[in-house]
């Protein structure tokens, strides 16, 4: 891979011309920030041969071959959907070169042209089944306090619209309107959409903000130790995923991750014959191929057929 130049100190400091900082400011969450520029660090030290960061590469250098030649040398080492991602974050800063005017039209859509890995990998993680969402609403439900009634919630919450835990943790008060159940969520790229919460999922809603109140603030807010709720502002991904492991252990539940209820969430609804379009909007992909790979229908189809098939072999015992 040819060696790009590094950025001169001059440029570094003028960060409205710096193409990967006006990237990187037009995200609208810190994770996506955050995300991205480990992503773009990655590649400018793989470009550079470890001597510039995202912040001190000449990303506006970058042509279709050294492009191509990242490409590569990426997908060696990590898997398709990183690798994706990766280039996801390369081309939106030599989307931001070219509106600068550092690169050329040509020079931006040759060097962005490049595709991406095929990813035809399973998504990881598992499903959870309903005895083990059972089981962890009854964690939930022994713990008397106000945060077996917030978790009680957010488990309903995350299973019956298949919210991803940096969605949980972002909603206001405001976003939920008790009487129809409807919540606005905001999605990744600030995409807003729709979810309805019913049944048992509404109940559960219901007996938290009894506990809650009325306080304008986070939906969901953290609970001491004594129970007690302190404050209304917004809590971190991180204690969803701490939640979570503290309710499987004491349900009894193998391990999972916040991301396999969106998972079982996907997979449920499409078992049960829901269109696979409106599943795709209730999770908020920008693509019903994302939603595919989470349908477990076809595998079901494959066991029933391989079962059509008989191997005469009736063991060492018989």
């Amino acid at each position: 891979m040819n060696k790009i130049t590094v950025t001169n100190k001059k440029d570094l400091a003028r960060l409205d011309r710096n193409s990967a900082a006006v990237y990187l400011a037009s995200m609208n969450s810190e994770a996506g920030r955050r995300t991205m520029r480990q992503a773009l660090n990655l590649c400018a030290g793989l470009l550079s041969s470890g001597n510039a960061d995202a912040l001190a590469f000449a990303w506006h250098e970058l042509r279709f071959q050294h492009v191509t030649a990242l490409r590569t040398r990426l997908a060696e080492t990590y898997k398709p959907a990183s690798v994706n991602k990766i280039l996801a974050a390369v081309r939106g800063v030599l989307k931001s070169a070219w509106q600068l005017g550092l690169m050329s039209a040509e020079d931006y859509h040759k060097a962005a042209s490049v595709k991406s890995v095929k990813n035809d990998t399973l998504p990881a993680g598992r499903e959870l089944t309903q005895g083990e969402l059972t089981a962890l609403v009854s964690a939930c439900e022994r713990d008397t306090t106000n945060a077996g009634a917030r978790d009680a919630a957010i488990i309903g919450l995350m299973y019956s619209c298949g919210l991803r835990r940096e969605e949980v943790v972002t909603l206001a008060l405001a976003d939920y309107e008790a009487e129809s159940g409807r919540l606005v969520v905001r999605g990744k790229g600030n995409k807003e959409r729709t979810a309805w919460l019913v049944n048992g999922a509404a109940r559960a809603m219901s007996d938290w903000l009894a506990v809650r109140g009325d306080e304008p603030g986070a939906l969901f807010v953290a609970v001491n130790k004594s129970g007690r709720i302190t404050n209304y502002k917004y809590m971190t991904p991180k204690v969803i995923y701490n939640m979570l492991a503290k309710r499987a252990t004491e349900a009894g539940v193998k391990s999972f991750s916040p991301h396999d209820m969106r998972r079982t969430f996907v997979s449920d609804l499409l078992d049960a014959g829901a269109d696979i379009t409106t599943v795709s909007k209730m999770a908020g992909h920008a693509n019903v191929a994302t939603t595919a790979r989470y349908d477990r229908r076809p595998e079901e189809a494959k066991r029933k057929a391989a079962s059509l098939l008989h191997v005469p072999y009736a063991g060492r015992g018989a």
